[in-house]
């Protein structure tokens, strides 16, 4: 079997489920395909995230062209240090940058702001930080860039979804600090159980993603186990993150059944139940 070949649809799900965390941009399907594909085994919503301007502005459009989908919108923890300090090698999808400094950061964050003001864009991320692509050089762009982002969703209303790698005790601190919004996401979510237990007493949601099905990852089952099953979300983060045993080919909002069901093992719940619940958290988190 091919690794760039696509994994078969998976048994439907008997109960709708939306997933919580993808980049239709970046996969290879249409974005009618993907989400037929996506309706033919119950995964009936999702949401949309954009990482930068230009995929924001994406984000926007399909949410309101598709009924099926959600946008968030943001400035990837990755992409502030690349707006300010500039990107001589070209890393991310624009190619090699100049720097722009603070100016280009604030006329950045003011395009993120003024999308966030649609209806159809119901969260603002994914923003955070993330301590394992960007040096200590880029650490005071990326807080700056959150610490902006967190009042940009409490200005409109809107979900926070957070980006955080190997950043947590940091993440939550900035949190605390400048006072979450009413309804945080942490995607992706990548913390131990005693974390999960800390988000859980702040009323953060926790969004599971395909790697909790990984072989060396009994410490995110661990901390999905400690995580209110009302603070569950589930999300593919496509073309990332494939579940096994479909590892290392291209994901899409489709496979969400194959993750969940394995989620549902992890909580020993009914897989309908955790259906279920999942898609009335999911529409609690993002207001939809």
């Amino acid at each position: 079997m091919s690794r760039t070949e696509a994994p078969p649809l998976p048994e439907p799900l008997r109960v709708p489920v939306a997933d919580s965390h993808t980049h239709l941009d970046m996969q290879d399907a249409t974005v009618e395909e993907a989400l037929a594909r996506a309706a033919a085994v119950n995964v009936t919503t999702v949401v949309q995230v954009g990482c930068d301007v230009a995929g924001s502005r994406w984000a926007a459009e399909t949410a309101a062209a598709h009924p099926a989908v959600h946008a968030s919108v943001a400035l990837h923890p990755n992409e502030a240090p690349r707006i300010v300090h500039g990107d001589p090698d070209g890393t991310a999808r624009q190619g090699a940058r100049e720097p722009g400094g603070k100016a280009a950061l604030d006329e950045a964050l003011a395009e993120i702001d003024a999308l966030a003001a649609l209806d159809r864009v119901r969260g603002v991320g994914e923003t955070g930080l993330d301590f394992f692509r960007t040096g200590p050089e880029g650490v005071a762009a990326q807080e700056e860039s959150f610490r902006a982002h967190i009042e940009i969703a409490k200005r409109h209303g809107k979900a926070l979804v957070i980006h955080d790698r190997d950043a947590h005790a940091d993440v939550l601190r900035v949190l605390a600090d400048a006072g979450a919004p009413e309804r945080t996401v942490f995607h992706c979510y990548s913390g131990d159980a005693e974390m999960a237990r800390i988000c859980a007493r702040a009323g953060y949601f926790m969004s599971f993603a395909g790697n909790v099905t990984f072989k060396n990852a009994q410490p995110l089952r661990d901390a999905l186990a400690a995580a209110p099953t009302e603070l569950v979300l589930v999300e593919t983060d496509a073309p990332f993150l494939t579940p096994a045993p479909y590892r290392g080919r291209p994901n899409a909002p489709y496979l969400i059944p194959v993750t969940l069901r394995a989620m549902a093992e992890v909580k020993g719940l009914d897989e309908d139940v955790l259906a279920a619940a999942i898609y009335d958290n999911t529409a609690r988190a993002f207001d939809f």
